[in-house]
């Protein structure tokens, strides 16, 4: 049985996560792992959580807290594990580290993987591509990547 581990946030609701994963599976058994940092909300590309705004007087809003970042995670692998099992894919895992190559190596802690995926926005949105992502986890793990970015934001 081939082992994936899927690397995704704000991608999780795309067509292109459901495609790799479907991809794979056709390629014989294979066990899905979603790993999901905790991208804090104001890295969000489209930030769907409404930001106080200060009123005269009043003093600023504070950033929202890691736990702010952490409920909303939750809320997409939820939403993308349910989507993957109405689509007969067998899958699990975990919201994560805020830092993606954190994130992998706590979803590595007892487990092996013969290829990571990275689903990202489009390049020119995503901060993890303009941050060389890809590259620095197959450098660190030693385990093939595969980059693919959504169509859309």
């Amino acid at each position: 049985m081939r082992r994936y581990a899927i690397v995704a946030n704000q991608t999780l609701d795309k067509d292109q996560l459901l495609r790799v994963v479907r991809e794979r599976a056709a390629q014989g058994p294979a066990d899905f792992w979603l790993v999901v940092p905790a991208t804090p909300v104001k890295d969000l590309a489209s930030n769907a959580v409404a930001v106080p705004m200060p009123v005269m007087g009043g003093t600023l809003a504070l950033p929202h807290p890691p736990a702010e970042a952490r409920r909303l995670a939750q809320n997409k692998l939820d939403a993308a594990l349910e989507k993957l099992a109405a689509a007969g894919v067998t899958a699990d895992g975990a919201v994560a580290d805020p830092d993606p190559l954190r994130a992998v190596e706590s979803a590595l802690a007892g487990r092996t993987f013969d290829e990571i995926v990275v689903v990202t926005l489009p390049t020119r949105f995503s901060l993890w591509m303009h941050q060389d992502l890809p590259d620095r986890l197959a450098h660190h793990f030693h385990v093939p990547v595969t980059a693919v970015a959504t169509e859309d934001v």
